[in-house]
């Protein structure tokens, strides 16, 4: 294994914990629904923000899946496997972008857009009309981590921890 190659799994393995870890640390169940909302996000869109859309998808969807499972939410963890996979690809797609790399909001806000609407369609079999209540909340996550990884990369890349 090549040097590089070493560093970006460890890199992956560092993100994926620390998405899981931030996703079980703040949990605040939601109505309605058997959901939660956390801070995961915001650790998913740093992985796409600095890494590219492959760690978007990797963290996002092994990390987030992680936490479905140690936290009891396994019925989840096969939708969080794809949804926030695909949440943080589409970031980090975006991100490759012209309008990605100069408004990075735009690129996280419509990954937590569409996380929002990943989980509200497997919710519409699983609640039926009650799947409303979730979209609120969900929105408001991913909006809360867009906005928050974004201010973070920010400030790690003005003080030189990111090229």
């Amino acid at each position: 294994m090549a040097n590089s190659d070493l560093k970006t799994l460890i890199r992956y393995s560092v993100l994926i914990a620390l998405t899981t870890v931030m996703t079980m640390v703040i949990h605040i169940p939601t109505l309605g629904t058997n959901g939660y909302l956390n801070l995961g996000d915001m650790v998913v869109f740093i992985a796409a923000l600095t890494m590219g859309k492959r760690a978007g998808l990797i963290v996002g969807g092994v990390g987030s899946a992680l936490a479905d499972l140690l936290l009891g939410y396994t019925h989840y963890a096969p939708i969080t496997l794809v949804v926030k996979g695909l949440e943080g690809y589409i970031a980090g797609r975006i991100l490759e972008t012209k309008i990605g790399r100069q408004k990075p909001l735009i690129a996280t806000a419509a990954g937590g857009i569409f996380m929002a609407l990943g989980y509200f369609v497997p919710e519409i079999f699983m609640y039926g009309k009650g799947a409303i209540a979730s979209i609120p909340g969900n929105i408001a996550q991913g909006l809360l981590g867009a906005f928050s990884s974004v201010i973070l990369f920010m400030a790690l890349r003005r003080a030189r921890y990111l090229k």
